[in-house]
């Protein structure tokens, strides 16, 4: 973890003035009061038999607006509260095992919308109880720990990004749909919070008061959900704005505590080049990309010898003409025709995303190349048998010895194997796409079709509320720390109607809501790897198109309790689905 300093030089502030982070923190206190207040009155109203549906929906919209006024805030200093108070109303499972049950606004959405279902009232009444407590956390933490200036300026613009990513999706909302009043809320306290500092760097012209405002304004004055131009939203307005944060930072000369996430601390947007850190989930910091450990890994990748038969390397499988893939519906088992019980994945980006596996049963790339490595079916072969080979070739002593210099070394560490070839697939990392060029600025990048495929992606149909933009896989921006799996019911055979047999996540976390949960792949470069889902099902991305506007599984009439996506029809056109299919296109590497 980087070193760095959390004194800061600017401007002081006047005797009768208090230090910006003191006059936030009060302010986040009142803030917390107010939402507070809203949840005491909603469970006066639900307690009380006499209170209409509309009065309910009416305040429990203006709770969810209170809490937006100081969600940057919570999300980012009490996150582990937060989830409580706004979280996916899903299951969710720590490392350690442990279960969460969903708790929290969204969940009291869906029994108050789109009519109130009466006979939750004591589950409402338990969960206004939990936000309760979820505000006294809130005001123990920005009653008595002090906040940086960097850490606002942080948490400032990772709000942002949440509403780029999420706010602007309906991710949060799916039943009221208030997503651009909601956002339109959260930039305006932001901008208040962030006045603090445009007045002490005297930037009060064309600084970010401006650009939230300018925000804020388009939010409101475009609010429909279905039509929203998410595109023209984030270039011309977010961009900008988390630019503008950026150079403030910098200008008050804030010094920043700096520590190893995917997201740089850098980052002015979400689509610099430099936006994500490819070291973000190695295991230690000694595991850190090096370009001889690139080189040595890439010759491993290509090595059959790893195999127990020497006739199957990881490139076997994943071949680089094939956008890492192989092309097959399932690849088959080592030395037999029968085949293996999954599709290929794409390596590409693959270090973006904090687990392996479509059942997410590994963690790091190191792992994941060995569970491949000695996995029977796969390749069968040893890693103590391989060290010894591998020592015994001059040519990968000398590589080995280069890109892991040690003292007196007398063989090859397996570790060192494992991070080499982590080394290499961390390369594979290109976020250089038309869309990418697109959201840098580049309005010629992509067409009207695929702009308009962009929005619909971003909206009515849904895609980005788990292919989260911009990686477009599961892993959940802005923090990028955790990924989530879903349950679509993918079906045997494109003509079957039952639910493929494989149980994925559910092999691993014996937990009901994990049957049939597999990992969110990213959607960057689908158009090269076909066949598509954990199976191979699907052989276009027409047919995919198709499944997800029927409702996914449970659309098609298979029996499945536990889908996660959405089960109602999504109504899309054949235009919408064919734009949807161009702006996918858009995001192939080149």
């Amino acid at each position: 973890m980087a070193a760095g300093y959390i004194f800061f030089s600017c401007d002081s502030p006047t005797a009768t003035t208090p230090p910006p982070e003191k006059a936030i923190a009060q302010t986040l206190l009142q803030q917390v009061d107010s939402f507070s207040a809203l949840c005491k009155t909603l469970q006066t109203r639900v307690e009380n038999t006499a209170a209409g549906q509309d009065q309910l929906q009416q305040l429990l919209l203006q709770t969810r607006v209170a809490y937006k006024n100081f969600e940057w805030a919570a999300e980012y200093f009490e996150p582990a509260v937060a989830r409580f108070v706004n979280g996916p109303p899903v299951q969710e499972v720590e490392l350690s095992g442990q279960v969460f049950e969903p708790a929290g606004l969204q969940v009291m959405e869906a029994w108050l919308f789109p009519q109130y279902d009466t006979t939750r009232k004591k589950s409402l009444l338990e969960q206004l109880k939990i936000l309760q407590s979820a505000c006294s956390k809130f005001k123990t933490h920005f009653g008595n720990i002090d906040l940086f200036d960097w850490q606002v300026f942080d948490a400032t613009r990772l709000e942002v990004f949440r509403i780029m990513t999420l706010g602007i999706t309906g991710f949060d909302n799916p039943l009221t749909l208030q997503s651009m009043k909601e956002s339109a809320a959260s930039l305006e306290s932001m901008k208040k919070v962030l006045a603090h500092y445009t007045m002490m760097a005297h930037d009060t012209k064309d600084g970010p008061g401006e650009k939230f405002e300018a925000a804020g304004s388009y939010l409101t004055t475009h609010t429909d959900f279905n039509s929203f131009n998410r595109a023209e939203f984030i270039t011309a307005y977010c961009n900008p704005l988390t630019t503008s944060l950026a150079q403030l930072e910098k200008k008050l000369n804030i010094h920043v505590i700096r520590y190893n996430r995917l997201l740089n601390q850098d980052a002015a947007t979400l689509f610099d080049t430099n936006a994500f850190n490819v070291n973000a989930y190695v295991p230690d910091y000694t595991s850190f990309v090096t370009d001889k450990k690139v080189a040595l890994g890439k010759l491993l990748f290509s090595d059959p010898g790893l195999s127990g038969t020497g006739t199957r390397s990881c490139q076997t499988c994943h071949q680089p003409e094939k956008a890492f893939t192989d092309g097959l519906v399932k690849n088959t088992v080592l030395g037999d025709h029968t085949l293996l019980e999954r599709n290929t994945p794409t390596l590409l980006n693959a270090a973006l995303q904090p687990s392996q596996f479509y059942d997410l049963r590994v963690k790091t790339l190191e792992d994941q190349s060995l569970t491949v490595v000695q996995n029977k079916v796969e390749m069968h072969g040893s890693m103590q048998l391989s060290v010894k080979r591998l020592w015994q070739d001059s040519a990968y002593r000398r590589m080995f010895s280069a890109a892991f210099p040690k003292k007196d070394r007398d063989g090859i560490d397996t570790l060192e194997i494992m991070n080499a070839i982590g080394s290499y697939v961390r390369t594979l990392t290109s976020l250089n796409s038309r869309f990418d060029t697109y959201m840098r600025g580049d309005k010629t990048a992509m067409s009207t079709d695929e702009i308009n495929g962009f929005n619909l992606f971003m909206g009515k149909a849904k895609c980005a509320t788990c292919h989260y933009m911009p990686l477009f896989n599961g892993v959940f921006p802005p923090r990028f720390t955790k990924i989530e799996s879903e349950v679509i019911g993918v079906p045997r055979s494109a003509t079957q109607k039952d639910i493929d047999p494989d149980l994925g996540r559910f092999n691993i976390v014996k937990v009901e809501s994990f049957r049939h949960s597999f990992k969110t792949p990213t959607l960057r470069n689908a158009a090269r790897t076909a066949p598509y889902m954990h199976n191979g099902v699907f052989t276009t991305l027409q047919q995919v198109m198709d499944f997800y506007n029927r409702g996914g599984g449970k659309g098609l009439g298979l029996k499945i309790d536990n889908q996660t996506s959405p089960f109602d029809k999504l109504d899309l056109t054949e235009k919408e689905r064919n734009d949807i299919i161009a702006f996918m296109k858009t995001l192939d590497s080149r």
